[in-house]
């Protein structure tokens, strides 16, 4: 089974313009993703797919490995389906370019859930992630999801799901981070549907899949990375590099 790292790296990202060129110690924050990438050493290759000649420059200057978008994209999984069309790949794992701080362990749980999957049945495979202050639940900027009783996704939204109707009834809030696992056909089936109306609506592109009845396995990992959404996350990530 060949496993690929993809990071789609898009210049111009609505929050944060720039984000991934923002220094983050000394290295722009795509570099560091693609060396964090790098030395988990679970890839047979990783690979950034950018519109962007700064990013590809940059990439170009450290030897890695970058492949020029030839279309515009509306989201990762676009560009990454894009650049795999040819590839030789059985599992593309997208990591998200302003997740810095991903890890091993979570990406290894990906991995895992493919090679057990002997029958091929799941297409795709998420991370979520246990939010406990209210003021991350609460933040749009992270992505809520809800799942059965298998832990496939039953749906993704900005907003607070679910929905606490009842105030003395426990509730657990999960965050959806930011890292797929695909087989290549899921990928290639994706590139060629449509936009839906509800991705549209929430600007969520896993939801994509769900509207057109793939199912998504969501893997728990208790650890969270810090995605670079805003300027303030850009703080967070640099005192957390020099703490580490």
């Amino acid at each position: 089974m060949k496993i690929i790292a993809m990071i789609p790296a898009r210049y111009e990202a609505s929050r944060f313009p720039g984000k991934l060129m923002k220094d983050l110690a000394g290295k722009p924050v795509i570099i560091h993703t693609y060396e964090s990438a790098l030395k988990t050493n679970l890839f047979d290759e990783v690979y950034v797919v950018t519109d962007s000649d700064v990013i590809y420059s940059e990439l170009k200057k450290i030897g890695g490995k970058v492949i020029m978008s030839k279309k515009e994209h509306d989201c990762g999984s676009d560009r990454i389906a894009e650049a795999i069309q040819d590839m030789e790949v059985d599992v593309v794992i997208n990591v998200q370019g302003d997740e810095p701080f991903i890890d091993e362990v979570s990406l290894s749980k990906l991995i895992k859930v493919f090679k057990k999957d002997t029958e091929k049945k799941i297409d795709l495979a998420s991370l979520k992630v246990e939010m406990k202050e209210e003021k991350e639940i609460q933040n749009p900027n992270n992505v809520k999801v809800i799942t059965d009783e298998n832990n496939f996704a039953i749906y993704f939204s900005r907003a607070v799901i679910p929905y606490p109707r009842e105030e003395e009834v426990k509730v657990s809030y999960y965050k959806h981070k930011g890292v797929y696992a695909f087989r290549k056909q899921a990928l290639l089936d994706f590139y060629v549907t449509p936009i839906t109306p509800l991705e549209s609506i929430e600007k969520i592109e896993a939801i994509r899949y769900l509207e057109v009845g793939k199912k998504i396995k969501m893997i728990e990992t208790t650890i969270d990375s810090i995605g670079i959404d805003t300027p303030e996350d850009l703080t967070k990530a640099i005192k957390k590099m020099k703490n580490v």
